[in-house]
């Protein structure tokens, strides 16, 4: 794996929310969804609810986006791939967490799906935090220069 696919990792790992973009036949729809980042099964894991439309789109147009940020330490992932839904309890039990008992009483609930997504490529973005990155394009604008405000990449998942 390269060094920036870690990058991106890593970078998922740590600020483990996201805005999960998919498209429902219509238009774009997105939503905070907490995730369980897996990076030895290359997948990102969500508990999700079979009561929602989300699900239904997402069978029947499986490409999605997900959207980390960490606007505070200006990090950011956006992440493009392939998902789907499953009922497999056994997955759904190990993803159970304190969190989830706010939908859900347990992780026997029938309503209870995982989503899991399989990236395709990502693109991150690294600021050097918000003072430096003010200071830098105040500069820039006297200057007339670009300013440098960190590392972006593209890369291949």
């Amino acid at each position: 794996m390269s060094k920036d696919a870690e990058r991106v990792w890593d970078l998922m790992e740590k600020i483990s929310i996201c805005m999960l973009a998919n498209w429902d036949g219509v238009e774009l729809r997105s939503r905070p969804m907490g995730a369980f980042v897996r990076r030895k099964n290359n997948a990102v894991y969500f508990l999700t609810d079979a009561r929602h439309h989300k699900d239904d789109d997402i069978k029947k147009y499986p490409q999605v986006c997900l959207a980390f940020a960490d606007p505070g330490s200006q990090k950011f992932v956006s992440l493009s791939g392939h998902a789907e839904v499953s009922a497999d309890r056994t997955a759904i039990k190990e993803l159970w967490s304190t969190p989830a008992k706010a939908w859900w009483d347990s992780p026997d609930d029938p309503n209870i799906r995982v989503l899991k997504v399989v990236p395709d490529d990502a693109q991150f973005w690294e600021g050097p935090g918000k003072v430096v990155s003010t200071v830098k394009m105040a500069v820039a604008a006297m200057t007339g220069n670009r300013p440098d405000l960190g590392d972006n990449r593209k890369v291949a998942m």
